[in-house]
């Protein structure tokens, strides 16, 4: 058993829920908001110094944190993290452009339309993560028209880490509608079996 510090909100956070429940892995979910700044308190700092979530922890107290780190630690020895070195390489491919190339416009976007109601003087910059959104949108649509998931025609942690802002995009203004393909990628790993959705009771 092992403790995740998290907002249930959270893309990033939300990543690690979903892996523990298509894996049947339990643990224990510690709620933080991180408008009201839980992530600053000392007792979280002590956890992670650059308050940041999700935090993983440890039965015997060891911490680690960032989102697809946390997935590669749960899911070690599995399958879902590749098959071989070429598709091990490749999810972590799919990991790197989903916090580069991908994060950086769809979940900021989304941040500041669904988490601060879009106020006046972030709506610049809200407006100027579209084009890149839409950009990572088409590279992932391209892919999935070729293969059933990222890497090939099985579940790795690279659609885990994929899927979790993706399925949301729409909160930060992206039309999913235009990515036929990324779509029935999202409902294929919804109908399988243990999916959790975002926000689920913890």
């Amino acid at each position: 058993m092992f403790t995740v510090y998290g907002d249930s909100l959270s893309g990033n956070c939300y990543k690690i829920q979903l892996l523990a429940s298509l894996l049947g892995v339990p643990m224990r979910w510690v709620e933080l908001n991180i408008l009201n700044k839980d992530t600053q308190s000392d007792s979280f700092l002590q956890k992670n110094p650059l308050g940041k979530i999700p935090v993983l922890e440890t039965a015997d107290g060891e911490v680690i944190s960032e989102s697809n780190a946390i997935l590669h630690f749960i899911a070690d020895q599995h399958a879902i993290t590749g098959k071989d070195a070429l598709s091990k390489a490749r999810v972590l491919q799919w990991q790197f452009f989903e916090q580069y190339s991908h994060e950086p416009y769809i979940a900021v976007a989304r941040f500041i339309n669904f988490y601060l109601g879009l106020p006046a003087n972030r709506r610049e910059e809200y407006l100027q993560k579209q084009e890149g959104g839409n950009k990572a949108l088409a590279h992932m649509e391209k892919q999935l028209s070729k293969s059933k998931y990222l890497v090939g025609d099985d579940l790795t942690l690279a659609d885990i880490s994929l899927y979790a802002y993706t399925h949301v995009a729409e909160q930060g203004g992206f039309d999913l509608n235009q990515y036929p393909a990324i779509l029935a990628w999202i409902a294929r790993i919804e109908a399988l079996p243990n999916y959790t959705a975002m926000n689920a009771d913890n």
